[in-house]
């Protein structure tokens, strides 16, 4: 794989809130990206609520490819920029680590597929989307659409046959 072209260091703010499930004691969801890494170590708990915390979990980078360009557009034009953080669970205390952050919808999207990891999308800070838009700016190149034509002479439909070469007819 091609090594990232910029990397935007982030840090991960994540809630823990109690659960309304008989099943469950909490439920975990990440609330917020902040660019750049605060001076923090990873799990200091940020505020409490009567029924919630908040807590720093870590540092994290998200990664831009050149290629990537086009996903990321998507995200900036899409009305709520968004930013995919991917927490996997240990079985251990703290409950979870930082798996992935990106920008990227795709691979945002593909962070769900093991099924066990908790992913969900925050808003994309203004500092961060200023960086991906100047890289999109910089880096995005519009990708002409191909269409096959079709080779109208070298397939007949035969009334009985389906379809059928022309050369193989003779």
């Amino acid at each position: 794989m091609t090594s990232p072209q910029v990397r935007i260091p982030v840090g991960v703010v994540v809630e823990r809130c109690k659960a309304t499930s008989p099943w469950l004691d909490s439920v975990w969801r990440p609330v917020a990206v902040l660019c750049g890494l605060p001076d923090a170590a990873p799990w200091t708990a940020l505020g409490t609520a009567e029924d919630a915390a908040t807590f720093y979990l870590g540092a994290a980078t998200i990664e831009l490819y050149r290629t990537e360009t086009d996903h990321y557009r998507a995200n900036l034009v899409s009305g709520a920029p968004s930013v995919w953080v991917a927490l996997r669970p240990t079985g251990v205390l703290p409950a979870y680590e930082l798996f992935a952050v990106t920008a990227d919808p795709s691979e945002g999207e593909s962070f769900t597929q093991s099924g066990d990891d908790l992913v969900d999308t925050v808003p994309m800070p203004a500092a961060v989307r200023k960086i991906v838009e100047a890289f999109v700016a910089e880096h995005h190149v519009e990708q002409p659409i191909y269409r096959r034509e079709r080779d109208r002479n070298g397939l007949q439909v035969a009334a009985r046959g389906g379809l059928a070469r022309k050369d193989r007819e003779e």
